[in-house]
């Protein structure tokens, strides 16, 4: 669901932190929860971080489908769209033009401005750069049949990319009516004749009950993806994050680092956690209906209590073009979990094929010798 642009005219969201000393822009140093100038080594300390539970306030579901938040819920931030994978994220002001990170595109910024929904709550990078490369790179290591080339190049070339990652998280009571089948399974053994001789064969009955009952369950912070950047099956695999280190929103830990927009709008999200919801919402009641085997015939769901937030997640992303093809490999920017494509050099299989059966070749010859 877009929302729309009210009379009243939403700030434009700036996250850039001139350094008092020389005016370059700062950046938020994860090591040491400080904001840092590269440029002449001046240091700011971000104020102290909310308890080790901060309270990070959700928001009401319905109310945000019907684009009734208020404004001070709403932000604009300047962003490009790449034309080529459809990702949006951040420029300063200062960037005419640059390469897209998801997909290594080159792009030319425009002025526009996205008004979305601000995010409430964010995990900053708690691993540098280096941390992410060598990570990376260890994990390039283990893929034997890449291509050197592509191993070479990742390895020496450009710094990755620190980009905060947009994700809905969706809250709800559930009630839920069932009605279905429990099945109890008997076993009977009956003597056959088979060619003249006698066995004894077993074969397995059911015996269907007609069940009905309620199970209730509170889901707290289903994570949906929000964005289209980056292939979900590889933001999926970065999973578990540590959702208990979130903290509430604040632009300085963007500082350095960019942002993307959320592509997948609030609805779209909630689509897929409730899908996810009835998938736990149907083990739960076959749980329920205990038994051997379970049948259910129909589900009645009462939601209550939605609600969601919009966050943000640290991934250390790198996007090459190798011979004409993008490879991308994302790092989980608080533990270091790495994904990416896997590329396949045909002459290291080929060659692997050959070493396998010179191999098999020999071991047949020398247990023939044996003999």
């Amino acid at each position: 669901m877009a929302f729309p642009r009210e009379d009243t005219q939403t700030p434009i969201e700036e996250h850039r932190f001139p350094c008092d000393q020389c005016g370059a822009d700062l950046r938020f140093d994860p090591e040491h929860n400080q904001l840092t100038c590269d440029h002449c080594g001046f240091k700011v300390p971000i104020e102290d971080r909310q308890p080790a539970q901060p309270v990070i306030r959700e928001l009401d579901l319905k109310r945000a489908l019907s684009a009734d938040l208020p404004d001070h819920e709403m932000e604009e931030t300047r962003v490009v769209s790449c034309p080529n994978c459809a990702a949006q994220f951040e420029f300063d002001t200062h960037t005419h033009a640059a390469e897209c990170p998801f997909c290594a595109t080159p792009v030319v910024t425009d002025t526009g401005t996205h008004r979305h929904i601000k995010p409430k709550g964010l995990a900053p990078f708690e691993i540098e750069e280096r941390e992410a490369r060598k990570a990376m790179t260890d994990w390039l290591g283990r893929l034997w049949f890449a291509p050197n080339g592509l191993q070479d190049y990742a390895r020496k070339g450009r710094k990755l990319t620190g980009i905060y990652v947009p994700y809905w998280t969706f809250d709800a009571d559930t009630k839920t009516q069932y009605s279905g089948q429990r099945g109890i399974v008997h076993e009977r053994t009956r003597t056959v004749t088979v060619n003249g001789q006698r066995e004894q064969r077993t074969t397995q009955h059911v015996r269907w009950t007609s069940v009905s009952g309620r199970v209730t369950r509170f889901f707290d912070d289903v994570l949906v993806l929000a964005s289209k950047g980056l292939p979900k099956k590889y933001t999926d695999a970065l999973e578990p994050w540590d959702l208990s280190r979130l903290e509430p929103y604040r632009p300085e830990f963007l500082a350095g680092f960019r942002a993307e927009g959320y592509t997948i709008e609030l609805d779209e999200g909630f689509t897929e956690a409730r899908d996810y919801m009835n998938r736990v919402i149907l083990r739960d009641v076959k749980f329920d209906i205990g038994g051997d085997r379970q049948r259910v015939s129909a589900m009645d769901t009462d939601m209550s209590d939605l609600t969601f937030k919009h966050i943000l997640l640290p991934v250390w992303l790198a996007a090459y073009k190798y011979r004409g093809k993008t490879y991308r490999f994302v790092v989980n920017g608080q533990n270091g979990r790495v994904q990416g494509e896997r590329p396949y050099s045909v002459w290291k299989i080929t060659f692997a094929v050959i070493l396998g059966l010179i191999a098999a070749g020999v071991i047949g010859y020398l247990s023939a010798q044996s003999q």
